[in-house]
C-alpha cells in the first residue's frame, strides 16, 4: 500500500540519508551477528529491548562506533546537489529523517555541505518505520502529510511515509528491489526525481495559465 500522489504541487521533501542522500557501506547482516541479533530482528529494536543498562549502552556504542566510520568515507550520491538546489529555488522546504545518530548525521551533511530545515535522528523519535518523525515536520511546516514527499532507498522509508499518510519515492540506485509496488512513485537515481518535479511543476503552471485566460475571456 502506498498514498498517491497529489494533483496539486509537493510543498515539501523528507529525506532518508544513507544511500538516498550519501553512501553508506554498513554491513547490518555482519553487525547483527557481532552483536548477537538474529537477521530477522531490528537491530536498534533489539537493543532498545535489552533491559540491562551496562549491555544496552555497550551494544549502542559499538553501532555508533560503526556508524562515524562509515559517515567518514561516505560520499554524496549521484545528483544530489542538483535535486536539492532545485528545491532551494522552488523555495520547497527539505528535511532529513534519519535511523543514524545525531552525531554520525551531522558528520556526514556537514561533511558533504548540505542543508536542510531540520534533521531528525533516532534520539529524537521512535526510528522508522515509526511515522512520528515525518508528522511531527508536516506540523512544524504546517502542511498536510499529504502535500510532503518523502524519498529514501529501503522498505523501512516507504512504511514510515504511508504510516504518515505521505507519498513515498523509492530510489532504487540501479538495483532490483521487492517492495517497489509499495511506493508511490520510483526512480533510479535522484536525477529522475528532480525530472519529475519539473515536469509537475510545468503542468501546473500551464494549467494555471489556462484557468486565467478562462477567467479572463469570461469561459
Amino acid at each position: 500500500m502506498y498514498t498517491p500522489i497529489p494533483c496539486n504541487m509537493i510543498n515539501g521533501v523528507i529525506f532518508d540519508l544513507d544511500n538516498t542522500l550519501v553512501s553508506s557501506a554498513l554491513d547490518f547482516d555482519w553487525l547483527r551477528q557481532q552483536l548477537g541479533c538474529t537477521a530477522d530482528t531490528d537491530l536498534l529494536g533489539y537493543i532498545d529491548d535489552i533491559s540491562d543498562l551496562s549491555l544496552r549502552t555497550q551494544l549502542e556504542n559499538k553501532v555508533i562506533e560503526h556508524e562515524l566510520a562509515d559517515a567518514r568515507q561516505s560520499t554524496i550520491m549521484p545528483e544530489c546537489k542538483s535535486l536539492l538546489s532545485y528545491l532551494h529555488q522552488q523555495k520547497i522546504p527539505t528535511a532529513v529523517v534519519t535511523r543514524n545518530c545525531a552525531q554520525a548525521a551531522m558528520l556526514k551533511i556537514n561533511h558533504h555541505q548540505l542543508q536542510f530545515e531540520r534533521i531528525v535522528s533516532r534520539e529524537e523519535f521512535p526510528p522508522k518505520p515509526a511515522p512520528d518523525a515525518l508528522l511531527d515536520i508536516a506540523k512544524q511546516w504546517q502542511l498536510a502529510p499529504q502535500n510532503i514527499l518523502y524519498v529514501g532507498d529501503y522498505v523501512y522509508d516507504l512504511d514510515a511515509a504511508f504510516r504518515a499518510n505521505m507519498p513515498s519515492c523509492l530510489v532504487t540506485n540501479g538495483e532490483d528491489l521487492p517492495f517497489t509496488q509499495q511506493a508511490s512513485m520510483v526512480v533510479q537515481r535522484l536525477g529522475g526525481l528532480t525530472q519529475i518535479l519539473r515536469e509537475q511543476a510545468y503542468l501546473l503552471s500551464q494549467e494555471h495559465d489556462r484557468v486565467e485566460s478562462c477567467i479572463q475571456s469570461g469561459n
